[in-house]
Order: structure tokens, then sequence, then C-alpha cells
């Protein structure tokens, strides 16, 4: 969430939460409803571990489709290509950075994403990260510091692009 209590995200992130929201609705709650139906006709409820399951999947899901829903209602979704024209040559949200990282002597590519959508195995780091943090504002060539929980990491900023 950003300072205004909205929830960033890009596009892509957006389409992608949508999507997840849709299967939920679509295919996971009618699959559990059925399930809760057929273990109900299985007769004494109370000693139905069927039943119980099927309850606690519901009580998941469900959760997890008002999470859906409440993130997606406050979402500010950023389309990269247009924050580009605002950040000029300066890495902000939505950034995709290719990085020489000097300490492991290796080029890394981390795109700057909200906290909902990032993935680290798909190079997809979260705005609140450290790295992210260091990165924000940064230029092409700059040499950034950045404090992990591993310990100082050192990058150098190759190239900006917003995809």
């Amino acid at each position: 969430m950003n300072k205004t209590g909205r929830t960033l995200l890009t596009e892509s992130g957006a389409k992608k939460l949508r999507a997840e929201l849709a299967r939920l609705k679509k295919e996971e709650r009618p699959r559990i409803i059925a399930a809760i139906a057929e273990a109900r006709s299985h007769g004494d409820l109370s000693e139905n571990a069927e039943y119980t399951a099927a309850r606690e999947q519901q009580g998941f899901l469900e959760g997890r489709i008002k999470e859906l829903e409440s993130h997606l209602s406050r979402a500010e979704v950023m389309a990269p290509a247009a924050l580009q024209k605002n950040a000029g040559a300066r890495i902000v949200f939505g950034a995709t950075v290719d990085l020489y990282d000097s300490d492991n002597d290796t080029e890394v590519t981390y795109q700057i994403v909200g906290e909902l959508e990032a993935d680290l195995s798909l190079g997809q780091i979260s705005i609140g990260s450290p790295i992210a943090q260091g990165l924000i504002g940064r230029e092409e060539g700059e040499e950034v510091r950045v404090k992990t929980p591993g310990g100082l990491r050192v990058y150098e900023v190759l190239k900006i692009r917003y995809v």
C-alpha cells in the first residue's frame, strides 16, 4: 500500500489478480460448493471429515476472494510506459532495471512492482524492498549501495526501461 492507502499495481499485476479472482469465483467456489453438497449427502455432519474439510476450504476461499476484492477496489494501476514520461531518465515504480552486481560479477534484471505482485523468481521486486528503495530516483551509470538483510550490496545501473 502507498501513503494514500491505495494498493500500487502495474497493469500486468492487476490483470493477474483479476484473473485469480475470476478463477476463484467461477471455478473454485462451485467446486467447493459441490464438495460440501456431496459430503452432506453422506449423513451425520458431526463426524463427517469430508464436510469439515470442504467447509474449511470454503472459509479460506471466501477470505481470499474478499482480500482480492479489497485490494482491487483500492488499486492504483500504473502503466509503466506512461510512468516513463514523468520519470525521465530516473527509476520509478514500474521500471525494469538491468544492474551489474559487482559482488557476484553478474548482471541481474528487476522490475519494481507492487507488494502484491512481487515475485523474485520472475525478477519482480516489491517497491518496499531494500533494493527497490535504493534504486528509486537513480539513473543509468550510477552506482547504488543497498543495505539488505544479507549485507551491503553494490550495483551499477546499466539500463532502465518501461515495458
